[in-house]
């Protein structure tokens, strides 16, 4: 039976307890999908996969604004970090909105025909790119800057970690690549979707994460942010001072754009591969082979470890993103 993950094996969800438990049967109630592989391959962490539920939760789902303008900006960040798994999925969603044109002319890679959704799905592509000056103005009033910032935030982590861990495939067979399938896989979530959910729910499974940033200041968004940046820090252990030196540095010179195939800041496979893995997973997890993860993963280390070692770099990526925002631009214009 094919599996959608590449490097773990998660336990089964419906042996899953405590906190792992509460975000399947959120992510039942709230998102639609109790055992969606996107959260299922962090179940090895769970102090990851709390987090990164709440960011998205308290975001895509239960943030202020639209439901659609929300999925076109993980759609335009998804489609950005070259992740065709999420782009599907937010095909699929968008399908459950109600507007069917929109989900087809993302799925057949158009600019959408409403110039407002070209917009929205443009500034989330332009949030790959740290600092970039198409941020602003923003094609959103300020009092929904954090829902679609957050958004933008959770997509670009959750992206690499889709990238880095499962297949591309979101349904058995890529099925989804069927338009029949797209549209009636979206019409089975449309009673979820277009509810309208209040914010919150998914910070009880966070342990005092703090208020988080200040463009999230008063939401629920910035809690759940605060949490993932602690929850993917962790990872940092998994790495020594030398390893970490040279993650920052190459991350903190980056501009946006997708390496090239002869990347000469990247590691040597077998005398750094940890290194190796958390720079790929920054800023190109979709380019991970099975011979970089054989190169690390080795006793001691487990699926734990290695989902802790991709999350960290994912996150570095994403602070880097995050720590170039034109925060006063962009909240003076939205």
């Amino acid at each position: 039976m094919s599996t959608p993950f590449r490097y773990t094996t998660p336990a089964p969800p419906k042996s899953a307890t405590g906190r792992v438990a509460e975000v399947y049967r959120q992510l039942g109630d709230d998102f639609g999908i109790e055992e969606a592989s996107t959260f299922v391959v962090l179940s090895s962490a769970p102090e990851l996969l709390g987090p990164t539920w709440a960011l998205m939760r308290e975001s895509l789902i239960a943030g202020a604004g639209t439901r659609i303008d929300r999925e076109l900006v993980a759609a335009g960040v998804s489609l950005a970090n070259r992740c065709p798994f999420c782009v599907d999925a937010h095909t699929v969603l968008l399908h459950a909105t109600g507007d069917h044109g929109l989900a087809e002319s993302l799925a057949r890679g158009e600019t959408p025909a409403d110039e407002r959704h070209a917009r929205v799905l443009d500034w989330g592509r332009a949030t790959r790119v740290p600092g970039s000056p198409a941020l602003v103005p923003t094609p959103f009033p300020r009092a929904e800057a954090a829902a679609h910032i957050g958004t933008a935030l959770s997509f670009h982590f959750i992206n690499r970690i889709v990238s880095a861990l499962l297949t591309d495939n979101l349904l058995p067979a890529g099925a989804q690549r069927l338009r029949t399938v797209r549209s009636l896989a979206g019409r089975s979530l449309t009673r979820t979707v277009t509810r309208a959910l209040a914010p919150g729910a998914s910070l009880a499974l966070l342990d005092d994460p703090g208020p988080g940033p200040a463009w999230a200041a008063g939401t629920t968004v910035g809690p759940a942010y605060a949490a993932l940046s602690t929850a993917a820090s962790m990872g940092a252990g998994l790495l020594d001072d030398v390893d970490l030196g040279l993650v920052h540095e190459v991350v903190a010179d980056w501009d946006g754009t997708h390496p090239p195939l002869a990347w000469d800041e990247l590691p040597d496979r077998d005398r750094r591969p940890g290194a190796r893995l958390a720079l790929l997973a920054a800023l190109a997890p979709y380019r991970i082979t099975d011979e970089d993860v054989a190169a690390w993963l080795k006793p001691p280390f487990t699926d734990h470890c290695l989902v802790h070692l991709i999350a960290y770099g994912a996150f570095v990526a994403v602070d880097r993103i995050e720590s170039a925002l034109p925060l006063p631009a962009l909240l003076e214009t939205s």
